[in-house]
């Protein structure tokens, strides 16, 4: 008769509580769960939803400046005033013979001295060097609103001061304040044929007539600002 062989019965393992760790788990799951489902739901609310006009979006660096909108040129008012008195480099242009230098200097030295501060071209200091004589002075005369020919024996015996004088009336044919004979040591049968439709100013006063050439010159800036 076989002998029946009894084996001990297999020990049952531990069981660990894993209850505890288990619940804990879904709680952390749970909570993750629910910060990451905010954050989804909060951006695509903020790229869905548009802003209304009440609350517009802030200011940044980019959007401070609008690329269409216009902006301020600081030169504007330099720009609008390129018209009237400073479209031309000069405001009076002097012709003068080179022996009445003195007095061309004196004159210059007068007006531009003056509360208008008038801007002169005066031949002998105003020129470019080297530039050719005849270019220099049409460039004056043409850069220039009004011209004074100061008038003198010198300067009627000076075939270049009567050519200076017929390139200022080709310039201004029809006068119009611009060109301003100033007489001076001359009587009034010497004055020139050319220049018998418009009045001169007559040197022999106390200041040689400078300042009827500066009324005559700030009357024309005048008309044209």
């Amino acid at each position: 008769m076989a002998s029946s062989t009894s084996f001990p019965a297999p020990r049952s393992r531990s069981r660990k509580p894993v209850g505890k760790v288990a619940d804990w788990f879904r709680q952390v799951l749970s909570k993750t769960s629910k910060k990451l489902s905010d954050s989804a739901e909060s951006t695509s609310s903020d790229v869905s939803q548009p802003r209304s006009k009440d609350n517009p979006p802030p200011l940044g660096l980019s959007s401070a400046v609008s690329p269409n909108s216009p902006s301020t040129y600081v030169g504007a008012s330099s720009s609008s005033g390129s018209s009237g008195r400073w479209s031309k480099d000069y405001d009076v242009c002097v012709c003068h013979s080179e022996e009445d230098l003195v007095a061309a200097q004196e004159l210059v030295s007068y007006l531009e001295g003056s509360a208008a501060s008038l801007r002169c071209f005066l031949q002998l200091r105003d020129s470019t060097p080297g530039g050719a004589i005849v270019s220099e002075l049409c460039h004056a005369l043409s850069s220039s609103h009004c011209r004074v020919l100061l008038i003198t024996p010198g300067f009627l015996q000076d075939p270049w001061c009567k050519y200076q004088m017929l390139q200022a009336l080709s310039e201004a044919p029809g006068a119009e304040g611009r060109t301003i004979p100033l007489m001076s040591g001359l009587t009034r049968a010497a004055y020139p044929a050319e220049l018998r439709f418009m009045y001169f100013v007559d040197g022999r006063g106390p200041d040689g007539g400078f300042h009827q050439v500066k009324e005559a010159v700030m009357r024309y800036l005048q008309t044209i600002s």
